[in-house]
């Protein structure tokens, strides 16, 4: 299925109902365009369980010394 849009003002474009519906978007949802050799791609972005994310974060100090900077800074 193709479908089109064009961009207005500040360079936004207006989602095509058929994407949004086929993406399953709600007000809020983020979404990221992927850049490949085959083209341009969008797709919506999973939720982020935020608390899950707060507490993984008190668990990756171990990793935060001058050691592991050095060792990881060419990565």
């Amino acid at each position: 299925m193709l479908t089109n849009s064009q961009l207005i003002h500040h360079n936004q474009a207006i989602i095509p109902h058929l994407v949004i519906k086929a993406l399953k978007l709600r007000d809020g949802d983020a979404i990221v365009f992927e850049i490949d050799q085959a083209g341009v791609h969008l797709r919506k972005v999973p939720a982020i369980d935020q608390a899950y994310t707060e507490a993984l974060l008190g668990t990756l100090s171990e990793w935060e010394s001058a050691a592991d900077d050095e060792a990881y800074a060419d990565l």
